[in-house]
């Protein structure tokens, strides 16, 4: 590619924040609950790069002549890929484009396409504008998709932080999961987490029904279930990211719910095509690393925990969940799905015309 910034990028991040930074200076973005991706077009071709650096060009086959299009000039654009669904983004579906069969890869890039959402430029007609302050890099990308066409989108930006906070709570109902905030002098730093975001948080009670080991011999992760109305136990995520001493607390603690823990657990035939077919279960092989070993042990379902989560994607948590503390006062049977918050629903397009 003759562009002056070429494939791979590292695209820049940013680091969590708990509550909505007001200072002066500031401009803000819904945060998109999708694939980062940097957009190299060139007067020959577009490719698609990811967050790690990898390609994704040919898993969106049905955006290229879209970008082509809706991108006049040679540029690099920063941006998230995603797909919208009848209830807002769906990230599901996301996940099911990396498939490795071409025929596959066809087949979803008819029934669910993708979109693309631009937040930053990197690059215009031969110039490398990775040194230009945010503010700059916003108004050239804002000249350069004047005009651009569905299913190619400018994500909204406002510099007031009382907008910001409507966005932050009316926009969870399409599927976005918070709001970005990046500086006006703000240079673009790869690989740097120098941006702002606040993100949603809740805490959940959950029915601990089995764990992962950690490579250190501790346990890595707990798998949380709740109940539906039907009475079935699902599996809905896992917390994780404990410290040393915390994992090796709780091979202590739960060693006491591993005994006969398959006898009459809920889990024991996750394996089977009519369990999998009730309920949501743990491991599947991993999408994004064939070699993960997903592979857990079951306890009695006796326990319940506090975790703390981010975003519900349909029904299950969208990221890890963090560890609060045990709760001996919950019956696991009452961890159900009525106590989680359920964003007001909000249809995309609102935040599409937001945009322009």
């Amino acid at each position: 590619m003759s562009l002056p910034v070429r494939p791979p990028v590292s695209p820049m991040l940013a680091k969590l924040v708990r509550e909505l930074p007001r200072e002066e200076g500031l401009s803000y973005e819904p945060k998109w609950d999708g694939f980062r991706c940097v957009v190299f077009r060139d007067d020959e071709s577009v490719e698609l790069g990811s967050r790690n650096e990898r390609p994704l060009t040919r898993y969106f086959p049905e955006l290229l002549l879209p970008l082509r299009r809706e991108i006049p000039a040679p540029a690099v654009v920063d941006g998230e890929l995603v797909v919208a669904g009848p209830h807002g983004l769906d990230f599901d579906a996301l996940t099911q484009r990396i498939h490795p069969a071409p025929s596959r890869v066809k087949l979803l890039s008819e029934t669910t396409p993708g979109a693309f959402v631009a937040f930053d430029l990197l690059a215009l007609d031969g110039r490398d504008l990775r040194d230009e302050p945010y503010t700059r890099r916003r108004s050239a990308l804002e000249s350069l998709l004047a005009d651009a066409e569905p299913p190619v989108h400018l994500t909204p930006v406002t510099t007031d932080p009382a907008v910001a906070a409507d966005w932050f709570d009316r926009f969870e109902g399409a599927g976005l999961d918070g709001v970005v905030a990046k500086a006006a002098s703000l240079r673009y730093r790869e690989g740097e987490r120098v941006m702002l975001k606040v993100k949603h948080e809740r805490t959940a009670d959950c029915a601990v029904a089995g764990f992962r080991w950690h490579k250190d011999g501790g346990v890595g992760s707990l798998l949380l279930g709740l109940f539906d109305e039907h009475r079935l136990l699902h599996h809905v995520g896992v917390a994780s990211g404990f410290s040393a001493a915390r994992r090796a607390a709780f091979v202590e603690e739960l060693a006491p719910l591993r005994a006969r823990s398959l006898e009459e657990h809920p889990w024991r035939g996750w394996t089977s095509a009519q369990a999998g077919a009730q309920t949501r279960m743990p491991g599947a092989q991993s999408r994004w690393n064939a070699g993960k070993d997903l592979s857990w042990e079951a306890l009695r379902v006796e326990r319940v925990c506090e975790v703390a989560y981010d975003h519900l994607q349909r029904d299950r948590f969208r990221h890890a969940t963090s560890f609060r503390r045990w709760r001996p006062d919950r019956e696991p049977a009452s961890c159900t799905y009525d106590q989680l918050a359920t964003p007001v629903p909000a249809e995309l397009a609102t935040v599409f015309r937001a945009g322009s």
